[in-house]
């Protein structure tokens, strides 16, 4: 099949998960176009099978602002004009599937089927503002097929829009063959007197991230024990965050690093995982965390129940629920066994529940259904 695959190229878990499922699906046979408006984050060395094609947002005095939406349009009609794709797969419902549908409309070629894919915010916060609830109902509904990340988030996208068409869930995946816990990480990234431990978030800093809590939890922890954090991301709350660690007297034990590009090595160092989001769609930061043998303590929130096991793979608390998530993380660290014995199983789930030779199928199949069912015209 020829795919056009539509994203954000950031470090957000909806451009990793789009890039990612691009690359594997080049990697089985497939043409894959990206678009964006500026390289994918994890599209950084050539493939065969893959193309990249930025957006060009021209300037012109008479827009206050660039206009991502209307080049983006252009960008996607010049595509199907040229390379006539099977499917365009919108990662967001606004503004992707929404330039999608606009595209499609402009070509008037409905052979293409469009797909799209809700990550999260783009249906419980900037889908669900008045502003633009009815133009992501619009776009959900005239989609030919629509996944969610989550149980929890395709429940969500019915009680909000009241959608007729049907929203399939397919998790978000991690390939386990190229994810994993390497040997000797920690020494290179930071030094520990022995028993020392290191707890990582990573995340782009949103006040949806609670990062204040997490500083908190990580005060309460330091209280008993030699451990580090590792900070990894940018965003909103950073500043706040650093303020909280100076007024906290903990600078000499927390590592702002700031965006990276190669995570592979942090989670590698970390023992614990600590997620304290007040909302997560699903969580892709928990499931690398797992892959590389680190339990995870979040909140018992959106899809976060659907990929960690509490008890099992790590433990889940109330969202600002400081004391209960800083004593499970003390309780886990004091006790050694159990901590690995916890690891083990968070990388026996991410293996069998979300491997990416596991899910990239459930794509496939979703993508020759809906072409099967428009050459019998039944979209």
């Amino acid at each position: 099949m020829k795919i056009i695959m539509v994203c954000y190229p950031t470090h957000g878990g909806s451009g990793v998960v789009a890039t990612e499922l691009g690359k594997e699906l080049a990697e089985r046979g497939h043409t894959v176009h990206f678009v964006s408006y500026q390289l994918p984050l994890r599209l950084d060395r050539f493939q065969p099978n893959v193309y990249y094609h930025e957006v060009d947002m021209p300037a012109y005095p008479l827009f206050k602002y660039p206009p991502y939406t209307l080049a983006l349009v252009n960008q996607l009609v010049e595509l199907l004009e040229r390379e006539k794709p099977d499917i365009i797969h919108a990662h967001y419902a606004i503004p992707h599937s929404f330039c999608a549908h606009a595209a499609r409309e402009i070509v008037g070629d409905h052979h293409v089927c469009v797909v799209t894919t809700l990550h999260g915010t783009d249906i419980t916060l900037v889908g669900s503002d008045p502003s633009f609830k009815r133009i992501t109902r619009y776009s959900i509904e005239k989609s030919d097929g629509v996944t969610a990340v989550s149980e929890n988030l395709a429940l969500e996208t019915g009680e909000i829009f009241a959608v007729s068409k049907e929203v399939r869930t397919i998790y978000n995946f991690i390939n386990t063959q190229r994810f994993f816990r390497l040997p000797e990480a920690r020494e290179r990234i930071c030094r520990l007197q022995a028993g020392g431990k290191v707890l990582l978030h990573v995340s782009n800093f949103r006040y949806v991230k609670r990062v204040p809590d997490l500083v908190e939890v990580f005060a309460r922890v330091r209280r008993e024990m030699e451990v580090k954090l590792l900070l990894v991301g940018d965003g909103p709350q950073r500043p706040a965050a650093q303020k909280m660690v100076e007024q906290l007297q903990l600078g000499r034990d927390v590592l702002f690093l700031g965006m990276q590009d190669n995570v592979l090595p942090l989670f590698s160092a970390a023992d614990l995982f600590l997620l304290p989001s007040e909302k997560e769609s699903f969580g892709l930061g928990a499931l690398e965390a797992m892959a590389c043998q680190v339990p995870v303590i979040a909140t018992n929130t959106g899809g976060l129940p659907e990929v960690v096991k509490h008890g099992e793979t790590g433990f889940l608390a109330a969202v600002g629920d400081i004391e209960t998530m800083a004593g499970y993380a003390i309780e886990l660290l004091w006790n050694e066994p159990r901590l690995r014995r916890m690891g083990a199983a968070a990388r026996r789930r991410a293996e069998t529940f979300f491997d990416s030779r596991l899910i990239v199928p459930r794509y496939e199949q979703l993508y020759k259904e809906l072409l099967q069912n428009s050459a019998a015209g039944e979209i």
